[in-house]
């Protein structure tokens, strides 16, 4: 089971162990329902992590553009498994999206300091 919290500006976020083949972090993203794909990275922890590019992806955003962003493929542990997943690069945070939690049932306790548990389904 995988475990956060919500913070006081209602943000979902849990922590998140990313393996590259030059080092493993652990980091706090922000779960986003509204984000189909796995995984948004901020550039500069892709390029702290040397993650190898794998193309670009077009990609709808929540005010109707389209913007072309860079694809790239990293480990992740998930439900103690390590994971291969796609990333598309963030400005800004780290965003947990739909297909990484796709076969997972997520539970939120929306109150300051509430629970966010995400457990893998049978």
């Amino acid at each position: 089971m995988i475990i956060g919290k919500i913070k006081a500006d209602r943000e979902a976020v849990i922590e998140l162990e990313v393996v590259s083949l030059a080092q493993r972090v652990k980091i706090e993203a922000v779960i986003d329902t509204g984000f189909t794909g796995f995984l948004m990275l901020p550039i500069d922890l892709i390029n702290r992590l040397n993650l190898p590019l794998i193309g670009k992806r077009n990609v709808l955003l929540a005010n109707g553009n389209s913007v072309p962003l860079n694809l790239y493929r990293v480990k992740v542990i998930w439900h103690s498994v390590e994971r291969v997943v796609y990333v598309l690069q963030s400005d800004t945070e780290s965003l947990v999206g739909m297909s990484l939690l796709h076969g997972s049932r997520l539970t939120l306790d929306v109150v300051p300091d509430g629970d966010v548990t995400i457990a893998p389904l049978p």
